[in-house]
Protein backbone atom coordinates (compact mmCIF):
# COMPACT_ATOMS: atom_id res chain seq x y z
CA UNK A 1 0.00 0.00 0.00
CA UNK A 2 1.23 3.56 -0.91
CA UNK A 3 1.92 6.00 1.53
CA UNK A 4 -0.62 9.28 1.52
CA UNK A 5 1.31 12.32 0.75
CA UNK A 6 1.37 15.25 3.34
CA UNK A 7 0.43 17.35 0.60
CA UNK A 8 -1.18 15.35 -1.87
CA UNK A 9 -1.07 16.85 -5.29
CA UNK A 10 -1.97 15.48 -8.66
CA UNK A 11 0.30 13.10 -10.46
CA UNK A 12 1.32 14.18 -13.82
CA UNK A 13 0.17 11.63 -15.81
CA UNK A 14 -3.29 13.05 -14.88
CA UNK A 15 -4.60 16.69 -16.09
CA UNK A 16 -7.83 17.72 -14.55
CA UNK A 17 -10.31 19.47 -16.62
CA UNK A 18 -13.64 20.47 -17.38
CA UNK A 19 -15.44 18.30 -19.80
CA UNK A 20 -18.74 20.42 -20.74
CA UNK A 21 -19.74 17.61 -22.79
CA UNK A 22 -19.90 15.23 -19.73
CA UNK A 23 -21.19 18.22 -17.37
CA UNK A 24 -18.71 17.73 -15.06
CA UNK A 25 -14.79 17.08 -14.36
CA UNK A 26 -12.68 14.76 -15.67
CA UNK A 27 -9.17 13.49 -15.49
CA UNK A 28 -7.33 12.95 -18.18
CA UNK A 29 -4.51 10.50 -19.04
CA UNK A 30 -2.74 8.86 -21.86
CA UNK A 31 -4.88 5.61 -21.50
CA UNK A 32 -8.42 7.42 -21.54
CA UNK A 33 -10.50 9.51 -19.17
CA UNK A 34 -11.69 9.13 -15.60
CA UNK A 35 -15.21 11.22 -15.00
CA UNK A 36 -15.55 12.66 -11.35
CA UNK A 37 -18.33 13.15 -8.85
CA UNK A 38 -18.41 16.37 -7.55
CA UNK A 39 -16.79 15.31 -4.36
CA UNK A 40 -13.70 14.07 -5.98
CA UNK A 41 -13.02 17.31 -8.04
CA UNK A 42 -13.61 19.57 -4.92
CA UNK A 43 -11.12 17.40 -2.82
CA UNK A 44 -8.79 16.81 -6.10
CA UNK A 45 -8.99 20.87 -6.91
CA UNK A 46 -7.45 21.19 -3.62
CA UNK A 47 -4.72 18.49 -4.27
CA UNK A 48 -2.29 21.29 -5.26
CA UNK A 49 0.90 20.02 -3.51
CA UNK A 50 0.80 22.94 -1.04
CA UNK A 51 -2.33 22.27 1.60
CA UNK A 52 -2.05 19.37 3.79
CA UNK A 53 -5.01 17.00 3.80
CA UNK A 54 -6.20 18.25 7.20
CA UNK A 55 -6.09 22.18 5.80
CA UNK A 56 -7.55 20.71 2.47
CA UNK A 57 -9.91 19.19 4.97
CA UNK A 58 -10.56 22.51 6.61
CA UNK A 59 -10.57 24.21 3.29
CA UNK A 60 -13.67 21.68 2.88
CA UNK A 61 -15.65 22.00 5.23
CA UNK A 62 -15.44 25.98 5.54
CA UNK A 63 -16.41 25.84 1.61
CA UNK A 64 -19.60 23.90 1.79
CA UNK A 65 -20.74 24.71 5.57
CA UNK A 66 -19.74 21.04 6.64
CA UNK A 67 -18.02 19.39 9.71
CA UNK A 68 -16.90 16.16 10.16
CA UNK A 69 -15.43 15.61 6.39
CA UNK A 70 -12.14 14.21 7.91
CA UNK A 71 -13.07 10.24 6.63
CA UNK A 72 -14.14 10.72 3.98
CA UNK A 73 -11.75 12.50 2.45
CA UNK A 74 -9.26 10.39 3.85
CA UNK A 75 -11.19 7.57 2.46
CA UNK A 76 -11.06 9.16 -1.44
CA UNK A 77 -7.56 10.39 -0.74
CA UNK A 78 -6.45 6.81 -0.08
CA UNK A 79 -8.18 5.28 -3.37
CA UNK A 80 -7.00 8.10 -5.55
CA UNK A 81 -3.35 7.25 -3.99
CA UNK A 82 -3.77 3.46 -4.76
CA UNK A 83 -4.65 4.62 -8.42
CA UNK A 84 -1.93 6.58 -8.83
CA UNK A 85 -3.76 9.53 -9.10
CA UNK A 86 -1.53 11.49 -6.42
CA UNK A 87 1.77 12.47 -6.06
Amino acid sequence: MNTLPDKPSLSRVFRMQWEETQNKYVLLYPEGMVKLNGSAAEILKRCDGQRSIPAIVADLEQAFGASGLQDDVDDFLRAANERGWLA
